[in-house]
């Protein structure tokens, strides 16, 4: 179930919340073939009244499953933001829907978690990307960047007769 928070429980304390927000509610659309949902998203979240609106406060985590975009490796990159805080406002332009007292804090949540996703995720810091099988060359070497004299492209660029 999404992430809700019933404004008649603030008035007199702040409430405790904790759980998992499924990927069919968290409805994230990473538009990017190198980095997928595979688990839910799980929350510890403290949320109190503070004048025109609420405050949100604790933790989000969850795994993504992402490629290598160096070395096409695929593997698992923990999202975490251990301190979050959301400020919701109740009133204004920005103020967010009360449905029969309940405020839906999961698109909140989702554009703070999709704002941590990695932009360009690496296996780790120093990959040095896929092998260049041509060279020889393992990863992370540099190549000369020219090809070889005797290969069959140099043989049939020398075939062309240019006039100077």
């Amino acid at each position: 179930m999404p992430l809700k928070v019933n404004l008649r429980h603030l008035e007199d304390h702040p409430v405790q919340l904790q759980g998992e927000l499924s990927l069919e509610e968290l409805d994230i659309d990473t538009l990017d073939e190198v980095i997928q949902t595979f688990e839910p998203l799980k929350y510890e979240v403290e949320v109190e009244r503070v004048e025109n609106g609420l405050l949100v406060s604790g933790r989000l985590s969850m795994n993504l499953l992402c490629e290598c975009v160096r070395c096409l490796t695929r593997f698992v990159c923990p999202v975490e933001l251990p301190d979050w805080t959301a400020h919701i406002p109740l009133e204004g332009e920005d103020a967010a829907p009360v449905v029969n007292d309940m405020i839906d804090l999961t698109p909140v949540v989702r554009e703070d978690i999709l704002l941590d996703f990695p932009q360009h995720p690496l296996c780790n810091p120093n990959c040095g990307g896929l092998p260049d099988t041509r060279n020889g060359n393992a990863p992370g070497q540099a190549g000369t960047g020219q090809l070889e004299s005797g290969s069959p492209a140099w043989a049939e660029l020398n075939k062309l007769k240019l006039r100077k």
